[in-house]
């Protein structure tokens, strides 16, 4: 029985993509998600030719009204999967009750499919299907693969929060312009510097903690960053005249 569960156990190891440990989605996601909408009314301001302070206004406006919305839409998604779960389990919970035979050779045959034998297999279906909940989890977790434990509210605040951390860092040189600091050089270049940076290093951490090449992360979110910003900035640019028309 042990000698299965440990053959399970490594076949799914090597079948199972890493997944990201705690709340790393919600605040990468939160911090490329700001980041790139900051930066990208930025550049569309400055494409389209707005002042300074104009930027910092939408810039703002922008960062709490998206960042609000994307932690809302982090809950709400996180409530909907809860609750697919919950309707899930019920299902798993009714099969089991009434196929019980159909639902252990489906299960069995998952375990053989894996490389397992079929007396090993057997063996393992005749111990989890001992349970009825946990003969009903192991089906989901088969079907659905690990159920993720990562609270709504939690979920939504590293969100929010990540979304306005990541997000004002391309404002910050045009905010310190606003306040008579001296930057040295233009600001719009400035804040693409910095821009560029943090999409680098929010990549390069996703790497990181994941487990993957962190320069290989770090460029690819620098460049799918740097796409929308430049998509931001030419749309600015090709709308400049609407601009000084107002």
């Amino acid at each position: 029985m042990l000698d299965a569960l440990q053959q399970i156990g490594r076949t799914e190891e090597r079948e199972a993509r890493p997944e990201p440990p705690g709340y790393l989605r919600e605040a990468v996601y939160g911090a490329v998600d700001g980041t790139v909408t900051t930066f990208a009314v930025v550049a569309g301001a400055v494409g389209a030719g707005l002042g300074g302070s104009v930027v910092v206004i939408l810039g703002l406006a922008n960062l709490f009204a998206d960042g609000f919305s994307m932690g809302i839409s982090s809950y709400l998604a996180a409530r909907a999967d809860s609750h697919q779960r919950s309707l899930a389990r019920e299902e798993a919970l009714e099969a089991v009750h009434v196929n019980p035979t159909e639902e252990r050779e489906e299960l069995r045959q998952v375990y053989v499919d894996r490389g397992i034998s079929e007396e090993a297999a057997a063996v393992i279906v005749e111990e989890l299907t001992k349970d009825r909940h946990a003969w009903a989890e192991t089906i989901i977790r088969e079907q659905s693969g690990p159920l993720e434990m990562s609270g709504a509210r939690t979920g939504a605040l590293v969100t929010f929060a990540a979304f306005l951390v990541a997000g004002a860092i391309p404002l910050v040189v045009f905010i310190l312009d606003a306040m008579g600091s001296t930057i040295g050089v233009s600001l719009f270049t400035a804040s693409a510097i910095a821009t560029a940076i943090t999409f680098f290093g929010v990549g390069a951490v996703k790497g990181i903690v994941v487990q993957r090449p962190w320069q290989r992360d770090g460029l690819e979110t620098l460049a799918l960053g740097g796409a929308a910003a430049a998509l931001a900035y030419l749309v600015g640019w090709l709308l400049r005249g609407i601009a000084e028309g107002v």
